[in-house]
Formats: structure tokens, sequence, C-alpha cells
């Protein structure tokens, strides 16, 4: 499928997944092409780790892990009621299972009582780039996940779980939750890499010799930026709100590493920008070739014209039905014998003059001569170099 189809076809899915005007507050929409949700729970401590999987929401029991964190991970929110029920389970209020399976939301924070609800958009580039919702709920003694899909960044970060003292494990939830939103934003650099590689090699094809698919590449470029940027500039806001916050659920050993994490957000930005600047000026680049590409051929048949006029004109003065013998002003040249030649004789001359008038202006062959000034300069640079040697 081409980028366009999947374009509307993601446009049409939005219209799908949005509640309809006026519909009371908690109000659930769920996408038919959703995926269905599977839900694995990874309970660690310093000195264990269990990592199961539940087929079943109602099977879902919150037990605290003394000195640990259990994170709860929904793959898919196909299912209203799976939604429903695991938000239950942990005391999730309505309005946020609402925003977890209307996925098409901004990246924000909201603050509850008993719970902080993120929402933060990862990026993935299989058939086309596009973004995915995560939402993230930090409870005092918990972090759960929900995901539109299967397939994430967090493996490392499963893997250092399963680690024998995990700094994870033995950090709370908040720096769970911190290291999602690192995943998560450190995700868009090779992405961002990716495009800036793309914009090297475009960069050389349109000072070398620009065709028609490099204004294609450049589109689809800086429809990827306009992608990213929408997922990752609203995200400024909470994650500044996270470190300026004075809620418990965040220990200030915490907010130093999302102060970092902030810092690459911020990188990320300038990078989207920069590369929105090259894109942008490579454009205005191919376009402003392309216009001088056309002035030059235009400039080619206006000369092949301006030749030919005269030509024209003096063929068309002899190409009329004169009589010679009615009088002496109507071409008596007609009957002379070298007649023919030195007509062609006098377009040779008229062609040769129109070019040597053209090259005197300088509007063909035009050589550019070293200036006054240049001469000057190199002579006082030998002269400069005698005087030193």
């Amino acid at each position: 499928m081409s980028r366009f189809g999947i374009k509307r076809r993601k446009a049409a899915s939005r219209r799908t997944r949005r509640p309809p005007p006026g519909a009371k507050p908690g109000t659930i929409a769920i996408d038919p092409s959703a995926s269905p949700s599977l839900i694995r729970v990874m309970a660690c401590s310093p000195k264990a780790c269990t990592d199961f999987q539940l087929s079943d929401p109602s099977e879902l029991k919150i037990e605290p892990v003394e000195g640990g964190t259990t994170w709860i991970n929904v793959d898919g929110v196909g299912s209203s009621e799976s939604i429903s029920m695991v938000g239950a389970a942990i005391g999730l209020h309505m309005l946020t299972v609402a925003d977890i399976c209307n996925v098409y939301q901004r990246p924000k924070v909201e603050e509850y009582d008993q719970y902080i609800y993120l929402v933060i958009r990862m990026p993935h580039s299989d058939t086309a780039l596009n973004t995915e919702q995560i939402s993230i709920c930090l409870k005092a003694d918990l972090v759960a996940t929900f995901q539109e899909r299967v397939g994430d960044c967090f493996d490392p970060i499963r893997v250092r779980i399963h680690e024998s003292n995990s700094r994870i494990c033995a950090r709370g939830p908040d720096y769970l939750a911190y290291a999602l939103i690192d995943a998560v934003i450190d995700s868009y650099f090779p992405i961002l890499e990716n495009i800036g590689d793309r914009l090297e090699l475009l960069e050389e094809r349109v000072f070398a010799a620009a065709d028609e698919q490099v204004l294609s590449e450049l589109h689809s470029i800086r429809r990827d930026l306009v992608t990213l940027r929408r997922a990752v500039w609203p995200l400024r806001d909470p994650l500044n709100l996270l470190l300026r916050s004075e809620t418990k659920l965040v220990t200030t050993e915490t907010r130093i590493f999302l102060r970092d994490c902030y810092d690459h957000l911020v990188q990320i930005i300038d990078l989207i920008e920069t590369h929105r600047e090259i894109c942008g000026s490579l454009m205005e680049v191919y376009l402003s070739q392309l216009s001088q590409r056309t002035n030059e051929v235009m400039k080619v048949l206006a000369i092949i014209g301006t030749v030919f006029m005269p030509l024209t004109f003096i063929a068309g003065v002899y190409g009329m039905n004169f009589d010679p013998q009615a009088s002496r002003w109507n071409m008596p040249e007609l009957e002379w014998r070298w007649g023919y030649p030195g007509i062609l004789a006098v377009m040779l001359v008229v062609t040769i003059g129109t070019l040597g008038l053209f090259r005197h202006f300088g509007w063909i062959l035009n050589r550019k001569k070293p200036s006054h000034s240049d001469n000057s300069n190199h002579s006082d640079g030998n002269g400069a170099s005698g005087s030193m040697r």
C-alpha cells in the first residue's frame, strides 16, 4: 500500500475511534481494527523477579512487592471490557480509562489523588513512519502501561529488570516510569539519524542532477518530520510539569534523571527543526535549479528564434512571385546567375553577425574575464611574497 493509502486509512481509523459529539464523559470508542488486549505482569524486587501473562483480566490481583516494583503492561486496546477491568483493579478514574482506549491523544500529564497519568507517543517506522500512544500510570506501588499493539522499545528495560541487583527494581516505580519515558524518547534518535542520512544523499543529488524523484522524497521526509514534531513538541510541558510538581510519587533523585530526559527531548526538538530547515532549503534549491534550467532552455530557444527571424524574412521576401520583366525594381537579381548563392551568402553573413552580436553582449559563450582587482591582488600577493623572500 502506498503512503497516501496508509494516510487515508489512518485518518479513517481516527474518525472511527472518536466518541460522537455530545457523548457523556468517559465514553469509550474502540477502533474495530485495534489489537486484542494482552496482559503481562512483572513483579520484581532485589531478591527475585516474577514474569507472567494473564489471559483473563479478572485474574489480575495487585499485591505489593516489598522493596520492589510491579509493572503491568497491556498490549492492545481492542477490548474495552479488559481495559476497564484492569483500570478498576488498579484504581483508575473512568476518564483515564477513556483516554487509554481513545488512543489518539495529545502528549499530556494529569495528576490524580492516587496516581499520575502520562500520555507519550512512541514512533514506529515499519511501512511508513507513524506513532503509537503509550499510556503510563504511576502509582506508589506499581506502574501500568497501555499500548496500542504488540511491539515496543521496552525490551532492554525488561532485560535490565531480570538482572540481579537491578537498579530499576531497587529504586521504585517512579524510576521505572522514568526508564520507560527515556526509552521512548531515545527511540526517536535512530529515526532522526536516518532522516539526516537521507537528507545528505538528497543534497548531493540536488546539486548534481536533481530529478522529480528528489522532490517526492523531500516531501516524504517533510511529512515524517511533521509527524515527529506533532509527537515530540507537546511533550515538553508534561515533562516540565513532572520536574516541577510537588507530588510524592516522584522522588527528588528521580527528578534528576527526568531532567536528563528533558534534555534529550530538547535535543530531539532541535534536530527536528534543523532537519525541517534543511529540507525546506533543499526544496528551494531544487525549485531554483529547475527554474534556472527552464530559463536556459528558453534562452536557447529565444536565440535560435532570433537567429532565424532575419533569415525567414529574407527567404519570405525572395519567395514572393515577382516579375523582373515588368519593372526593373522587381528584384532583377532573380535573373542573376549567382542570385541563389548570393542570397545564401547574405543569410550566412546575417547569421554570423547576429551570433557575434550575442557574444558581444555576453548572451552566449560568456567567458568570465579576470577583473582588474583580481590581477592587482595577484600582483600584490606576488610582490609581498617576493619581498618576504
